[in-house]
């Protein structure tokens, strides 16, 4: 009759139990969930980064110019003669 050592039992019952374990599933479909929207963002933001400096940022710094008198060197208070 065929006999089993001590440690060929042991590594199977523990690689049996690795098969059956799916605790370490779980966080790893959280983190490929996570890198999908973490793409869809850069993505997004990459598609329409351009238009957003152009139309908002511009419009930000046009209306600071109109506050500040032109943004020109006398605004800023440094040797105006």
């Amino acid at each position: 009759m065929f006999r089993m050592s001590a440690c060929y039992r042991g590594a199977r019952h523990l690689l049996n139990r690795f098969m059956r374990d799916e605790t370490g599933a779980t966080a790893i479909e959280y983190t490929l969930i996570a890198a999908i929207i973490g793409t869809v963002i850069i993505v997004s933001f990459g598609a329409i980064g351009e238009t957003l400096r152009d139309d908002v940022f511009g419009a930000v710094v046009e209306a600071l110019n109109g506050v500040l008198g032109g943004g020109g060197e006398e605004a800023g208070g440094e040797d105006a003669t």
